[in-house]
């Protein structure tokens, strides 16, 4: 097997055990949270949110930068970073993230990247939504990728590397600002 396949072979199986943990897939006896993929040449249109944080529905694109956030898990922290050879801070996370898995360019800070995204109810979140915290005393100083149940991923600071945490509970329940969204 190439370099290349072996590490898709390991980012596949780490995603799959994270995205197991989290409830998006099913791991052992362990059900899979109820998640409809909306493709592209569906008719279907997003669900309303529910009271376990709106996933009911998500489109292909969305579902693809989850799987992509997921496989960035334990890389290293940079401030400024852009890719994760270097280390990644959080909206550089996010701009490679939705460059690489839907090609889609969000670029700039946590604030720039809330101004471009259309505000989403807490109770509507969808996995590939975005997340705004208040970190340093400034609105929307940062920015994470809400992946469902309740659980985002972010690049959180130089003493720690892209991890997921809760929106509900910890440190960054009590900053939490707002969620948009990038996709229709």
């Amino acid at each position: 097997m190439s370099a290349s396949r072996d590490s898709l072979a390991a980012w596949l199986a780490s995603s799959t055990l994270v995205l197991g943990g989290c409830g998006v897939l099913p791991l052992g006896n362990q059900a899979s949270a109820p998640v409809e993929r909306v493709g592209a040449g569906s008719t279907a249109s997003p669900a309303a949110g529910t009271a376990s944080g709106g996933e009911g529905r998500i489109n292909d694109k969305a579902y693809d930068v989850v799987l992509f956030a997921l496989g960035l898990i334990e890389t290293g922290y940079r401030f400024g970073g852009k890719n994760p050879e270097a280390g990644l801070d959080c909206s550089g996370m996010v701009s490679y993230v939705y460059q690489k898995s839907v090609d889609m360019q969000l670029a700039g800070s946590a604030a720039d990247l809330a101004r471009k995204g259309k505000p989403v109810p807490t109770a509507q979140l969808r996995p590939g939504d975005l997340v705004f915290f208040n970190t340093r005393n400034r609105p929307r100083s940062h920015v994470g990728i809400y992946i469902g149940d309740d659980r985002f991923v972010h690049a959180p600071n130089s003493r720690g590397k892209v991890r997921t945490e809760s929106l509900k509970k910890g440190w960054f329940a009590a900053r939490f600002e707002e969620g948009r969204t990038y996709f229709d």
